[in-house]
């Protein structure tokens, strides 16, 4: 709660405002004890009926300013809430878009979305509702304490002598609640992360008929959030009674030796009176300490979550003296690369110097380091040992945002929002003419089938980009990538839901454009890679073989063992292509 309370102090006046209000609402209901005291003492006792008007004039008066306090008080407290609540999910959405390739890698999306629902909604019910009940409650309780101390100090030893009894019980209550709340908390993610998964995945689970399995699976945790909630709940009834049963000792205790007090004439029935609604200003706050205690735990336990993800410091980040690079040309340059992920080599000595404006060609088995050879490019990962080079600079110098603001990157899984296909591909360079987002659907061979849907660059397009085949999915994504008019172009596995003629056409038409990016093309047909300038060869994170389409079938290795497997038909016995 305390990382808190910077949240607060950017918001200072909010805080004042309603504190002064709460403070000037307390001082006024001080009042109305005394105001009883008198009505009873001295208009009802004494027949000092000119005071009526006035006792009653005052009570009106306490009870509309009241009215008026509170709403202030509400109002700038819920304000307050709910800027704090925008301000965390801002820095915490912000904090997850700096975080690298690896922190999602281990992360399921349902626990994100739950520190950005739910937790946050516990904080800011906890600012909203909880904290500032918790300072009137405790002025209340300060205040009332002094008076009946003034009025009666052998009452009030009476009154207060089961409230270190409560404040144990409450102690204990926010232990137990805390430890049940975190449990709750984590298995709210896997709930959300078991819920978000088969939405999105619908069509796979009834692709496989698995209805009834992840209906069950579902039902599972929810029984366990079940239990979870109830065990909380026990915790809760075990506990609050007991606080319940001792506040009501007090209002026994007041009433019983309070009324012997009046007999003896120690006491007026009018002070009397004014002393049972002082200690009920005790006693609500004793009541109310299980559920101030409840939704504080639950946002204490929230914040901590949320923090934990905050206080995720990024693996990849630039240098304090990173080298700004507006403009780069696309000279790549590998030495002595290793790279490992989770303590497994996965790329181990590479060595690559790759001219301005190359293409760039890789193939290999699956996990051979493909797509790890390219995401250190774009510095999604760090290498563990030796130096990559772009324009003579090494890739750790380099600002980052300069060099993922010159590359483009059409990935292996395709990805496309739930957006029209003007604004899909205009992700890729916000301020794209029309006519730019048209020419580069050109490129990618996509503006035919985009002309011949119904709304054409104005269709939505739904989640991920259902609705669309494969196909036109890739071709969309290489549009999105193309109009970014990057140095380098990046295309992991990228055509490989297109037809033969399609990726023959789209490969043509980046050879021709002009500024042409050095291009990576990670592929498995020989038919995308055949005029690559260097194709590389990966296996088990070694490069085996490499150079291009003619040197390499002459080596009649890897390379040209796949070759001869696609294209049997095309090779006489003699080996010389027909």
């Amino acid at each position: 709660m305390k990382r808190l309370i910077k949240y607060v102090s950017n918001y200072k006046l909010f805080v004042i405002i309603p504190v002064i209000a709460m403070l000037i609402s307390i001082a006024l209901d001080m009042f109305n004890p005394y105001f009883i005291k008198v009505m009873i003492d001295k208009v009802l006792g004494n027949g000092e009926y000119n005071l009526l008007t006035f006792v009653l004039i005052s009570l009106t008066g306490i009870t509309c300013a009241r009215a008026v306090l509170g709403y202030i008080r509400e109002y700038t407290l819920d304000y307050l809430s709910s800027r704090i609540s925008i301000d965390l999910k801002t820095d915490l959405f912000n904090h997850i878009q700096s975080l690298p390739f690896k922190y999602f890698d281990n992360m399921n999306t349902g626990e994100l979305m739950s520190r950005m629902g739910s937790d946050v909604d516990n904080v800011w019910m906890s600012i909203a509702f909880g904290i500032g009940l918790a300072i009137e409650q405790v002025f209340y309780f300060i205040v009332a304490s002094i008076i009946i101390f003034r009025m009666n100090w052998e009452l009030s030893l009476v009154t207060l002598i089961t409230m270190p009894i409560i404040g144990y019980i409450a102690f204990k209550l926010e232990k137990q609640v805390g430890e049940a709340y975190d449990k709750i908390s984590d298995h709210n993610a896997v709930l959300n992360t078991t819920a978000q998964e088969n939405i999105a995945g619908a069509r796979l689970v009834k692709a496989f008929a698995r209805e009834k399995y992840e209906t069950t699976k579902f039902f599972n945790h929810n029984r366990k959030n079940y239990r979870l909630n109830m065990s909380q709940a026990k915790i809760w009834s075990k506990h609050f009674p007991m606080i319940d049963f001792l506040c009501n000792i007090s209002v026994l205790s007041v009433v019983c030796v309070g009324g012997l007090l009046v007999i003896k004439n120690s006491l007026s029935i009018g002070e009397l009176v004014a002393f049972s609604q002082y200690v009920w200003m005790l006693i609500w706050p004793m009541r109310m300490i299980g559920w101030l205690t409840n939704i504080i735990t639950q946002a204490n336990t929230s914040a901590k979550k949320i923090f934990n993800i905050i206080d995720t410091e990024p693996e990849i980040k630039d240098k304090n003296d990173a080298i700004p690079m507006p403009q780069i040309k696309g000279h790549i340059k590998f030495e002595n690369v290793y790279f490992k992920y989770n303590e497994n080599n996965i790329l181990e000595n590479i060595n690559l110097d790759i001219p301005i404006g190359s293409t760039v060609a890789i193939m290999g088995t699956t996990g051979s380091g493909k797509s790890s050879l390219i995401n250190l490019i774009g510095r999604y990962y760090d290498i563990s040992k030796g130096s990559i080079t772009i324009d003579g600079n090494d890739l750790r110098d380099i600002r980052i945002a300069d060099l993922r603001k010159k590359m483009s990157v059409v990935a292996q899984d395709t990805f496309l929002f739930s957006e029209s296909i003007y604004e899909n591909i205009r992700f890729g360079k916000q301020d794209a003419t029309f006519d730019e987002i048209k020419n580069a659907c050109k490129d990618a061979c996509a503006d035919e089938f985009i002309q011949n849907l119904t709304e054409g660059y104005n269709t939505v397009i739904g989640e991920r980009g259902l609705g669309l085949s494969g196909g036109e999915k890739q071709r969309l994504s290489i549009a999105r990538a193309l109009i970014k008019d990057s140095s380098i172009l990046i295309l992991d596995d990228a055509s490989s839901a297109l037809d033969m003629e399609t990726e023959y056409n789209l490969l043509k038409n980046l050879n021709k454009r002009k500024n042409k990016a050095t291009t990576f093309i990670i592929a498995h047909r020989i038919s995308a890679v055949k005029n690559a300038d260097i194709i590389l060869f990966l296996e088990n994170g070694h490069i085996i073989e490499m150079g291009n389409h003619k040197t390499l079938l002459e080596k009649k290795g890897n390379y040209y063992e796949v070759f001869t497997q696609q294209f049997t038909d095309f090779i006489d016995l003699e080996g010389v292509i027909i």
